[in-house]
């Protein structure tokens, strides 16, 4: 088999000058095939383990070349790998990954003499089935549950795991996790017990009437904030009362707008600097009673915000406080704090006539100090 390398039956006899049926009735030759070269169950199954051994996702597994192995000495190892979401990656891989490794690239180094220059430079080489000549194709999702269907690889519930590259992850985390965990005392989560009974019951069970209220509090304040987000902002493109109170009756109900009231919110005299204000004093961002200690672009999605085309000078400067901050802030710690705000003041502007934000923009400079900002909060 070492000679002829990974043939089908029936060529094996011909080289042997004997037929296949002499062959399948002497025997062994699966058993030699499987011995000699990689099948697609074996590969699979060293995919997955060096998956939960290194915790390098299955996209960025899939593709590596022999040339991604930097050897640093015999038990240390480099690897490069590429994910698709990013950009190339390097991995110093734990103890457990680089012995499988070598396994592996034992087990695969009589099949890389037989197979062609472009596919030997591949990490993962393999045939298709214990005494067959084809390449082992992509291996996707329906290849591996079909594996673990074979394998009768179950979960807690007895039915086929669904193996997927976030529970791989997740091993290889619970591993890691393990063995920090064993003898310290400062830990307070044993990795081996079930997520189930430890997070639900000991953790995110509340279990006395004041945590019951307080997580409550915690859902209901989520809810309104989601719901807040999900209103159209109030604007005004006529600056006189009888279209406030034509045009949005639901907001002059909630508030208990008077005919005072309304005429100071579209007059200027509640005016903040990106919107007039219903209530500075109703507590949405404090304490009831005091003034409303919100940061400009908060006003964007509050209830009591209404927008006049007077304010397009001070909106069109807070899009400019936005773009820049975009530019110094990673994105994902762009969008936790002002991803809401940057996406309300473009529906806002987008309310207003073209010639009144253009008239505006004339006087936006698109610096720090055109806003009311705190020293931590200045752009670079």
């Amino acid at each position: 088999m070492a000679r002829v390398g990974p043939v089908s039956i029936s060529d094996f006899g011909r080289h042997l000058g004997i037929s296949a049926a002499v062959v399948h009735n002497r025997g062994g030759f699966h058993d030699a095939t499987r011995a000699a070269f990689p099948h697609l169950d074996v590969l699979i199954a060293y995919r997955l383990l060096f998956g939960i051994y290194s915790g390098i996702v299955p996209d960025g597994i899939a593709d590596l070349v022999v040339e991604d192995i930097d050897w640093a000495g015999d038990s240390t190892v480099l690897l490069s790998y590429i994910k698709r979401r990013t950009a190339a990656e390097s991995l110093n891989l734990p103890r457990r990954a680089v012995r499988l490794l070598e396994q592996w690239l034992a087990h695969s180094a009589l099949l890389r003499t037989f197979v062609p220059s472009e596919e030997r430079r591949k990490l993962w080489v393999g045939v298709s089935r214990a005494g067959g000549s084809r390449r082992v194709p992509q291996i996707d999702r329906v290849a591996v549950q079909r594996w673990a269907l074979r394998h009768a690889v179950v979960g807690n519930d007895g039915k086929p795991l669904k193996i997927h590259r976030s529970r791989i992850r997740t091993t290889h985390e619970a591993m890691r996790d393990k063995t920090s965990w064993t003898g310290s005392g400062r830990a307070t989560i044993d990795p081996n017990h079930n997520p189930d009974i430890i997070e639900g019951d000991h953790y995110l069970t509340a279990t006395t009437p004041a945590q019951q209220h307080a997580v409550e509090t915690v859902i209901e304040d989520a809810q309104h904030d989601m719901l807040r987000r999900a209103d159209p902002p109030t604007v005004i493109t006529e600056e006189d009362a009888a279209a406030l109170a034509e045009d949005y009756p639901h907001l002059v109900a909630e508030l208990n707008l008077d005919d005072a009231v309304i005429t100071e919110l579209v007059g200027g005299q509640r005016d903040v600097f990106t919107a007039a204000c219903g209530d500075q004093l109703s507590g949405l961002h404090g304490p009831k009673g005091k003034p409303c200690p919100a940061r400009p672009w908060v006003c964007l999605l509050c209830p009591l915000a209404v927008f006049a085309p007077r304010h397009a000078g001070n909106l069109l400067r807070l899009k400019a406080f936005f773009s820049r901050q975009w530019q110094q802030m990673p994105a994902a710690h762009f969008m936790a704090v002002f991803g809401p705000y940057t996406t309300r003041v473009q529906q806002v502007l987008d309310r207003f006539d073209p010639a009144v934000l253009a008239t505006a923009a004339l006087q936006v400079e698109d610096l720090d100090h055109e806003l009311p900002l705190r020293p931590e909060e200045m752009t670079a």
